[in-house]
């Protein structure tokens, strides 16, 4: 039987903007898509997945490196509630969203832009875009080899 295909979204909270990704039908490949000023970032993001029928959103959990939950976690927590709460628009698909750990995606992001041949001062427009492929094409690497989602379930009553 052929798996299901349908497009994952991946996204990067920043305290000013939001990186998206998305992922082909077949979940095998993860492309840029915008970086969007946080304070616009929901509704334009609501926006794109209606756009795309995209029924997975997979948003990059940013632990400190000893693992603990600190205050970009609960940026992240923030921004899918708020996600969660805007009034659902026209042809918006049902969507799952998942946590996944994305420790050092940013400094992996400068690190690809750098190697790329970017100079440093010309990543801040697109380094969001960079860690959410970075954070989405882990997710769908995890799925192709385990057969499941990656990362942890998010609900509205999850505290972190």
């Amino acid at each position: 039987m052929m798996p299901r295909r349908f497009v994952r979204i991946g996204v990067d909270v920043g305290d000013a903007r939001v990186g998206v990704a998305r992922s082909d039908a077949d979940g095998i490949l993860a492309t840029p898509v915008d970086t969007f000023p946080r304070e616009e970032a929901a509704p334009k993001l609501q926006a794109l997945i209606a756009e795309l029928g995209a029924e997975r959103l997979y948003v990059g959990k940013p632990r400190l490196l000893s693992g603990e939950c600190g205050t970009a976690v609960e940026k992240a927590q923030a921004f899918i509630a708020e996600l969660a709460e805007l009034e659902p628009i026209e042809s918006e698909p049902e969507y799952d969203v998942y946590l996944v750990d994305e420790r050092m995606s940013t400094v992996s992001a400068h690190r690809a832009l750098s190697d790329s041949g970017r100079r440093h001062r010309t990543h801040r427009p697109v380094i969001d875009q960079v860690a959410a492929v970075m954070i989405l094409q882990t997710a769908l690497d995890f799925e192709r080899a385990r057969g499941a989602a990656a990362g942890e379930p998010w609900s509205h009553s999850d505290p972190q």
